[in-house]
């Protein structure tokens, strides 16, 4: 695998790093029987994992397709060589044009905007997915859900693992954890074979925790220390284990935890961006030691750690920062406890 280097400065680099895909993942799509289908691939992760594929299909000389569908349009993917289709599935004439394949990865989902507008995001977590899954038939599927559908735990736990009993606060984790058994209803019916991705948190160097964190260091706002821990994990680290949990798919559902091995304190992290930025930290609030915390020691042990690690993210984010780097304008509200989103 090619190093990795020690500074990330255009989103062309960015992106090279998020799809660069594994040995072990070239080899697992060498074996892999059939096409790769990517639903929801025009989110934040999307794009990172259906490049990923192709990237890992490419040098594996395999001749499977993958096939990105959106609801959005996928025209940057098609460069790529991916297959790409705009389809509303929440339209029955979009979801009776679904494509086929053995190997799914499913990302669709809605978060934010769900306060004001419960019905909408029930429809688009809940009832897309058992249309989505009576549509796909007894297939393999990734399905991409959340840490939220467990407890807020105190960091004293060491997090919840998957052995922990859901128990989502607010209506965005109830509809998430809808869409896990819309999921569970399909296997037990056709034994479609499933994963329950249950992420927490993505970073990259455009949006997610650590971003939320060094933009307010170095633009002097204070950092609310309220909820003072969190995971974290690289999303090129995300998309390669995702694509390897094909192989853990099973009915009946299975589930896994995919973080960091580590909890991070939220004061040390902004102390580090401070130091790196040349700017002083400014805090408010104290830990209370809870929130949305998970194990990740099982994904750990399948998969090893993380590539990139939290330190190298953060350099590469200050770094990223002071060169005047893109956004996507997306705070992740990770230090929300009510979950209202």
């Amino acid at each position: 695998m090619e190093p990795l280097p020690e500074t990330v400065s255009t989103v062309q680099q960015l992106d090279e790093l998020l799809s660069r895909p594994r040995e072990e993942l070239v080899d697992f799509v060498a074996a892999l029987d059939g096409d790769i289908l990517i639903i929801g691939a025009g989110g934040k992760i999307g794009p990172s994992l259906a490049r990923l594929a192709a990237r890992a299909v490419q040098s594996a000389g395999a001749k499977a397709k993958v096939i990105a569908v959106d609801a959005g349009r996928l025209d940057s993917l098609q460069a790529d060589g991916i297959e790409t289709h705009q389809l509303d599935l929440l339209d029955p004439a979009g979801l009776r044009k679904l494509p086929k394949a053995p190997n799914v990865i499913y990302l669709a989902g809605r978060k934010f905007g769900s306060t004001g507008d419960e019905p909408t995001t029930w429809a688009v977590n809940t009832l897309l997915a058992g249309d989505v899954a009576r549509a796909l038939g007894p297939v393999r599927v990734v399905a991409f859900s959340t840490g939220c559908v467990y407890p807020i735990l105190h960091v004293d736990t060491g997090g919840a693992t998957e052995q922990t009993p859901p128990a989502p606060v607010g209506e965005y984790a109830m509809s998430c954890l809808g869409r896990e058994r819309a999921f569970d209803y399909a296997s037990a019916k056709c034994g479609m074979k499933v994963l329950h991705f249950r992420l927490n948190y993505a970073v990259e160097l455009r949006y997610g925790v650590l971003m939320d964190v060094a933009q307010r260091v170095w633009t002097g706002q204070s950092v609310d220390l309220t909820t003072g821990f969190a995971n974290v994990i690289w999303q090129g680290d995300v998309c390669n284990i995702a694509l390897l949990s094909l192989a853990l798919a099973g009915s009946p559902p299975a589930a896994l935890n995919v973080t960091g091995p580590e909890i991070i304190s939220i004061r040390q992290v902004a102390r580090q961006f401070g130091d790196l930025l040349d700017r002083r930290a400014v805090f408010s609030g104290e830990e209370n030691g809870m929130g949305y915390l998970s194990n990740a020691s099982r994904a750990t042990e399948l998969f090893g750690k993380p590539r990139v690690d939290v330190d190298r993210v953060i350099r590469w984010l200050a770094d990223w920062i002071r060169g005047g780097g893109a956004t996507l304008g997306k705070p992740t509200h990770f230090e929300t406890q009510d979950g209202r989103y």
